[in-house]
């Protein structure tokens, strides 16, 4: 009972500190407007303000609510895990974006969206479907300042909700609650991808988080399912490749509600800005397959066979050929072993809808990956689900050093320049495909004992 008090009072301060903190930003805007408040905030050494004001804003409304979750009694043996790796995940990510100051990316969204406002072509940066310059479009009376901070704001909404989908996903593959929340734990308290999707204002997460609820509502509602499939498309075309592993459960209903589902969002950039930015987007990415430079932290076939004509005397052609008969290898190994994985129901095995959907998932987030013209370091985070369901099947130590290997390159090595050694997550989802074409018959006793040991209750002493 003086705890509860205690934590009532506790909470009832935090809500006064923060209607003060409200009621001095009203009082500021009200006497000085928003001259005062260059009196009264002072922007650090390679900082950005706009990120660090919401990276604290948000901090303090994650301190108000582990309040109320503690008065409301809302903790117990089965969710603490959860919680506690929620605040580990979120709070360490919000202090590293809060030292952010500057966003590569959110600048190409910035000028695509100016562009578009001013009835002009897409810039030759803009590589992805218009939907995502159009609804920055909406945020353009906000000036850039707000823009990075809406941004960064969303992504840390994403990464929030990523956390707990992914819990979810790999609930749905079979791990325990306990296995599921500590592998997600450890899989994004140090991830390369997920840093430098926050830290260039990427949409990756926002794709994934689409991705998921495609999967996790395909049972149940399939048109939602569809839309969020649909949505992800829309942001990035890359996951268009996944639309395979649906198809392959003949579910023609679905594939309509898709259909529809890319004509309504669509529409948001046809009633804005009409046609055009479509085939603007069209032509940059016929262009982007052309000739280029090499970059060492693109990870792509076409950056890799790229680089040696650069230095040597090798015909651009010839580099082309090259990058188009790896990709065309890869997408016949990658259907040999989605063939394979289905056959055996490798990941997903019970006898319900989705059964060829769930198990044809994996190998095609590879394809995905590593088909695009461009990988960048932060496409990573595509391959989670690929690496994270192997750990149901491996069992021999041969396997794991190459597991750990592929992890190592592609989530925890952080990123470097440096030709060919960079490459390193370009070989990573190859390793991960070779070991799903070499996995056990039987499933993994480690994971089984593992995923038994975890799912015990917790007894008190």
């Amino acid at each position: 009972m003086q705890n509860k008090k205690l934590l009532s009072q506790a909470l009832i301060i935090w809500i006064g500190i923060a209607l003060l903190i409200l009621v001095s930003i009203l009082f500021i805007g009200l006497r000085w407007g928003a001259m005062g408040f260059d009196i009264f905030i002072q922007e650090g050494v390679y900082t950005h303000l706009p990120t660090t004001l919401m990276s604290v804003a948000v901090t303090w409304a994650l301190a108000g609510l582990f309040l109320y979750l503690l008065y409301a009694n809302k903790f117990n043996a089965d969710n603490t895990l959860t919680w506690l790796g929620f605040y580990l995940v979120t709070l360490m990510y919000l202090n590293v974006l809060r030292e952010r100051f500057r966003f590569g990316d959110i600048a190409y969204y910035i000028e695509a969206a100016t562009q578009l406002s001013n009835h002009q072509a897409l810039p030759s940066t803009y590589f992805y479907m218009p939907l995502w310059a159009t609804l920055v479009e909406f945020l353009l009376p906000l000036g850039e300042d707000g823009i990075f901070a809406v941004v960064g704001f969303l992504n840390i909404a994403a990464l929030i909700a990523f956390y707990f989908l992914l819990q979810r996903i790999l609930r749905h593959y079979g791990f325990s609650s306990r296995l599921s929340t500590g592998i997600t734990i450890l899989f994004m308290l140090v991830n390369t991808p997920i840093l430098r999707t926050l830290m260039y204002g990427q949409v990756n997460l926002h794709v994934m988080n689409a991705i998921f609820l495609s999967l996790l509502l395909y049972r149940r509602h399939p048109f939602f399912s569809a839309l969020m499939l649909a949505l992800a498309v829309h942001l990035k075309t890359s996951p268009l490749v996944l639309v395979l592993a649906f198809l392959l459960e003949r579910d023609w209903r679905w594939l309509a509600w898709f259909l529809l589902g890319n004509l309504l969002i669509g529409s948001i950039t046809l009633v804005a800005d009409g046609v055009s930015p479509f085939t603007d987007v069209l032509h940059n990415l016929t262009a982007l397959s052309s000739q280029r430079s090499a970059i060492f932290h693109d990870n792509s076939f076409d950056s890799f066979f790229g680089f040696p004509s650069e230095v040597f005397a090798v015909s651009k052609t010839l580099v082309r050929v090259l990058a188009y008969v790896s990709k065309g290898i890869l997408g016949i190994a990658a259907l040999l072993v989605l063939s394979r994985l289905l056959r055996a129901r490798a990941f997903f095995s019970n006898e319900e809808r989705g059964t060829r959907l769930f198990n044809a998932i994996p190998p095609l987030f590879i394809l995905m990956n590593l088909a695009s013209p461009v990988v960048w370091v932060h496409h990573g985070i595509f391959l989670a689900l690929s690496f994270l369901v192997l750990i149901k099947r491996l069992d021999r130590p041969g396997q794991w050093l190459w597991f750990g290997l592929a992890y190592l390159l592609e989530f925890i090595l952080p990123t470097f320049d440096f030709y060919p050694w960079s490459y390193g997550r370009l070989l990573a989802p190859l390793i991960c495909l070779w070991l799903m074409w070499g996995l056990p018959e039987k499933p993994s006793e480690l994971f089984a004992k593992l995923n038994q040991w975890t799912d015990q209750p917790f007894k008190s002493a």
